[in-house]
């Protein structure tokens, strides 16, 4: 078995399918936080905040390395969450066409045994396409992304949406950066390569 327990703070299938690419055994476990945004708090510290509070949150584990993220996505400055209906998919898309929308994933890495902290947020762009009311309409019905931040999933149809993606990994659009999570790992003496003997 790997030297230390792995744990996921989140319930999202998206997350832990990121997760499960590490070849990793790890288990997953719902953080209860409040998420509302602070007075004067940006969307750096934001998403760095509530990445380390889900990291925090998750109190069953003694002796775990407990990963925590969050994801905001940035507009015209504006701060926009997960949509949760057809209808706030469709505005957000249609305020998206033909614009640069900045995807912030903050991400934390607690150990439980002494609760020491690693935390940072990894910006991703999302260069959209100038999209017809109709193209929108139909991708936000065959898709249904309604908890997804910025109405769309990259890992799916969404890619139809975009002319140019930018940043230094793919996997922070869809939650969970996987290159900075190994970095962060590290720091706390878990090497994911060389835990690859200790999987049975």
């Amino acid at each position: 078995m790997p030297s230390r327990t792995i744990v996921l703070g989140s319930t999202s299938p998206f997350r832990r399918s990121l997760l499960e690419k590490l070849n990793l055994p790890f288990e997953c476990a719902k953080p209860n936080i409040d998420e509302s945004v602070n007075k004067n708090e940006s969307p750096i510290e934001l998403v760095e905040r509530l990445a380390i509070e889900k990291a925090r949150a998750i109190i069953d584990f003694p002796n775990a390395l407990i990963i925590g993220s969050d994801q905001v996505a940035l507009c015209d400055g504006e701060i926009l969450g997960k949509p949760h209906n057809f209808a706030n998919a469709v505005k957000q898309l249609t305020q998206f066409s033909g614009k640069a929308v900045i995807f912030y994933t903050g991400l934390c890495v607690l150990d439980s045994a002494n609760n020491k902290v690693h935390s940072l947020v990894e910006p991703f762009a999302v260069h959209f396409n100038n999209l017809s009311q109709a193209e929108i309409e139909s991708y936000v019905n065959t898709e249904q992304p309604y908890q997804c931040a910025g109405s769309f999933k990259s890992e799916g149809l969404g890619i139809c949406l975009f002319n140019r993606l930018e940043g230094e990994d793919p996997n922070a659009l869809i939650g969970l950066p996987l290159i900075k999570l190994v970095s962060l790992l590290k720091l706390h003496g878990f090497d994911a390569l060389l835990e690859q003997s200790k999987v049975s």
